[in-house]
């Protein structure tokens, strides 16, 4: 049971354009502008993850060297991946998704289920709370900046009034090592050029509000089988003023630990380098800078940036060195499910 380095996992031709700051920031080769044109409908790398994109059966897993997908190795020894006070409280339910997310272009205005809903409508345990930890300056939108009715929601939707939904929105401009809690129903419309990496309840959980110029039929697919007479049911329309926007966003205030602490209802992220470490418990690791080792007992596994890592908890408690091989220390965001 030790760490497993991981290569990229991104479902094909989805609906937005993205992925070549995925690509470039596994490369380690300068990133495109903002400007640069978007080709690619890869988009996310869905990290370490055990879950499927809506409607798959298996479409979104992590796929690990020996072949085996990483939700089958975790249901065949859940104590080793994810320890027992873990399974104890949630069984071999990882209870977390980390992605990477390249916006190519700006994503539709959408909203994501909560808890409450996803169990009456759809029969599961997990809404999609989301946050991003930005990595490249954006605009994004998030929540209505004053109450809006369901007709008035309903007209925009029917009449795919984007300018309305958006006028009718906060919009935050958030710079690289901010962090934004996205909770879930909260209407929202990521940037073009946006580069984060986002961690969420673990399931592929959607509703279209917008859906006109993009490659998806929102009137068949936008609505997760419901219709939207139904979805829009998911939609917070309470207006945020200033302060309850800006307490969802995180400013980078350049130190080390927890980051969105407001989030770990859902999930867990720190921000740690050098000299930092956590303890022993499953992990998913994005390396954001310089190169060092990982290191639990006497075994080390070297880490360079641009990296993406699965830690199981049996590997032990682990601690964060350099290697010497850069000028630059190794950064880390270590992802983890929400504590047991």
């Amino acid at each position: 049971m030790r760490p497993v380095i991981l290569p990229s996992n991104q479902p094909a031709d989805r609906f937005y354009r993205g992925g070549e700051r995925i690509a470039a920031f596994r490369s380690g080769v300068q990133a495109p502008g903002p400007d640069a044109p978007a080709a690619l409908r890869t988009p996310e790398d869905w990290v370490a993850s055990c879950t499927t994109l809506f409607g798959e059966g298996a479409l979104g897993r992590t796929v690990l060297p020996d072949g085996r997908s990483l939700h089958e190795a975790i249901e065949s020894d859940p104590v080793a991946w994810l320890g027992a006070a873990h399974v104890e409280r949630y069984g071999s339910d990882v209870a977390l998704l980390v992605k990477l997310l390249d916006a190519g272009e700006r994503l539709p205005v959408h909203v994501h289920p909560d808890v409450p809903f996803a169990r009456e409508h759809l029969g599961l345990a997990h809404g999609k709370t989301e946050a991003w930890i930005v990595l490249a300056p954006a605009s994004v939108g998030l929540g209505f900046a004053r109450d809006v009715s369901h007709e008035e929601l309903e007209r925009w939707v029917q009449e795919q009034d984007a300018e309305a939904m958006l006028a009718a929105m906060h919009h935050l401009d958030v710079e690289a090592g901010d962090a934004v809690l996205v909770p879930a129903g909260t209407p929202h419309a990521i940037g073009a050029g946006a580069f984060v990496v986002e961690l969420q309840e673990p399931t592929d959980l959607s509703i279209l509000l917008e859906w006109d110029g993009f490659a998806i039929d929102g009137p068949r697919d936008g609505h997760l089988g419901l219709g939207h007479d139904v979805a829009l049911g998911a939609v917070d329309r309470r207006g945020l003023n200033e302060a309850g926007v800006r307490a969802l966003v995180q400013a980078d205030a350049g130190t080390r630990g927890p980051i969105l602490p407001g989030g770990a209802e859902f999930f867990r992220a720190d921000r740690l380098g050098t000299g930092d470490g956590w303890d022993a418990a499953f992990a998913v690791v994005v390396v954001t800078a310089g190169s060092g080792q990982l290191r639990a007992g006497g075994d080390v596994v070297g880490i360079r940036a641009g990296e993406t890592v699965v830690v199981p908890a049996a590997w032990g408690d682990v601690t964060i060195d350099d290697d010497g091989a850069t000028d630059r220390s190794v950064e880390l965001i270590v992802c983890r499910p929400p504590a047991p």
